[in-house]
């Protein structure tokens, strides 16, 4: 009833007939297409997938996980030779999501892999736990970054309080929110003007440190292995937190059919943009090394602060200004790619129906990226960044493993299937055996509650899968029926109608 009067609005509104007044399926996926690439690619099509690898990344991890990394191995020479090692690790992990993206061209990063490979119940445990842990963590991890480096200039010799932090995360959820909810063209302006800054931080505090060190600012590298903490344990949450700052390397899978000749430029973004984000990296750590110690690196509450404070004073104020707009924006562009993935998994009824709906004026899934806000802003009560990050790292890269894992699965099950892009077999290999040890060596040198706790909350998903996905349980429908009526009258959302096959 809802649904046909919303309808009916709608074709009066457009001046069309009742069976005409929404767009079928189809077209309204177009028509998120289409919002999607100007949100990504406002400029030309050359570069697109390079610019799309180096904005996404380059966010807030180079912010805030140098002081993390440093922290687990102890010494300037292994937390640099950790960065490179997670631009490798991250290269090889999107080579191999490139032939799984040309081979299975669908949407929902690694979902419809691990249903062609596994079935339903991997998949679901994938989305179950995308939807519930890592994308709103990750979401959160990211809107605490932006408020601790947007509040430090204000507390200045001190750490921030707890309650201004997190209530400036919640803040920034609620409006990125809010602004994706009512217009994907007005998120691309926020996203442009912000991965422009983004780029102008970055490249202040590269250049910055390269005329240090040709000044003969070296003293921080010298016996750059000494008093290092190596073990299996401390590397892996070493990095763990590397690879936060990497994460967004498989978000060309996103969009694989909206990229021009995918097969060709793919591979070639993935080779040229990772390889550029790791060298990007690797010398902002060394510029960060030119001016600051590793205890004074390890003191500091915002490490690009500290360094804007020793180098750009007066000016210093730029720095924590456009770090603040470089994790907002990638909060924006977070928020966006996840809006998309929660709504792909409640149209598949992996997820409550309402959550697949579209905004009828505004063509968004605004029901999908307002319970994505909220999931996100949950997790800030309780988390603090490095606990937060340790325990996305460690759900996400099972999946990670297990997505690579269905690559090699799907080399002698699916034979017929057309692979454009097709990698040596020992790269997925590799990467596998890269992500069991990230996962076991934390549980066996430094067990914890929590690890377990995530792994309990992975395993639910079958529960939930087995009452409401796969013997479809008629009570949940009873009341979520009446719920779904009022948020289509609250938020004027209607269902995509099928695609006729």
């Amino acid at each position: 009833m809802v649904e046909e009067g919303l309808r009916k609005r709608k074709g009066k509104e457009n001046g069309g007939e009742d069976g005409q007044s929404i767009q079928s399926h189809e077209l309204q996926t177009m028509n998120l297409q289409k919002q999607a690439n100007f949100f990504l690619f406002p400029f030309s099509p050359s570069g697109v997938g390079i610019c799309m690898i180096v904005g996404t990344i380059i966010g807030s991890g180079i912010f805030v996980s140098p002081k993390s990394v440093l922290a687990n191995v102890g010494a300037v020479g292994p937390c640099l030779t950790i960065w490179a090692a997670c631009g490798i690790l991250a290269t090889l992990g999107a080579l191999c999501f490139a032939e799984l993206g040309t081979m299975i061209t669908k949407s929902g990063g690694e979902y419809p892999y691990l249903m062609e490979a596994f079935g339903p119940i991997p998949a679901f445990l994938f989305s179950w736990t995308s939807l519930l842990v890592t994308k709103p963590s990750s979401f959160a991890i990211i809107c605490l970054s932006f408020a601790e480096y947007a509040s430090a200039p204000f507390y200045p010799g001190c750490d921030p309080p707890q309650v201004v932090i997190k209530c400036l995360a919640a803040a920034a959820i609620v409006v990125i929110t809010i602004v994706n909810s009512l217009s994907v063209k007005l998120g691309s302006y926020v996203q442009n003007f912000l991965t422009a800054a983004k780029m102008i931080i970055v490249t202040i505090i590269i250049i910055s440190g390269i005329v240090l060190l040709a000044q003969g600012k070296t003293g921080n590298f010298e016996d750059s292995f000494k008093n290092s903490k190596i073990s299996v344990s401390s590397i892996s949450l070493a990095f763990y937190n590397g690879l936060w700052a990497y994460d967004g390397w498989n978000q060309l899978n996103y969009i694989t059919e909206e990229l021009q000749n995918p097969y060709r430029n793919l591979p070639l973004s993935i080779i040229i943009g990772i390889p550029l984000v790791t060298v990007c990296y690797v010398l902002i750590n060394i510029s960060y090394f030119t001016v600051m110690t590793s205890t004074e690196l390890l003191q500091s509450q915002a490490v690009a602060v500290t360094f804007g404070d020793r180098v750009l004073y007066p000016a210093s104020w730029i720095v924590p200004l456009f770090v603040a707009f470089s994790t907002i924006g990638s909060a924006n562009g977070t928020c966006f790619t996840a809006g998309r993935l929660v709504y792909v998994a409640g149209r598949e009824g992996h997820m409550l129906k309402v959550l697949s709906y579209i905004s009828v004026k505004r063509l968004t899934p605004a029901p999908a990226i307002i319970f994505y806000g909220a999931i996100a802003i949950i997790y800030i009560i309780p988390g603090d960044i490095n606990s937060l990050i340790n325990y996305f790292s460690f759900a996400v890269w099972i999946f990670y493993g297990l997505t690579v894992l269905a690559l090699v699965v799907m080399r002698f099950t699916r034979k017929e299937l057309k692979r454009p892009i097709k990698i040596p077999l020992i790269i997925p290999v590799i990467v596998i055996l890269v992500s069991v040890v990230l996962v076991l060596a934390p549980i066996i040198s430094a067990p914890e509650l929590a690890y377990l706790y995530c792994i309990l909350f992975i395993l639910s998903g079958l529960i939930v899968y087995v009452l409401f996905v796969h013997l479809k349980f008629n009570w949940p429908q009873k009341i979520s029926t009446p719920i779904t009526m009022h948020l289509q009258m609250l938020l004027e959302v209607v269902p995509a109608e099928e695609v006729p096959e």
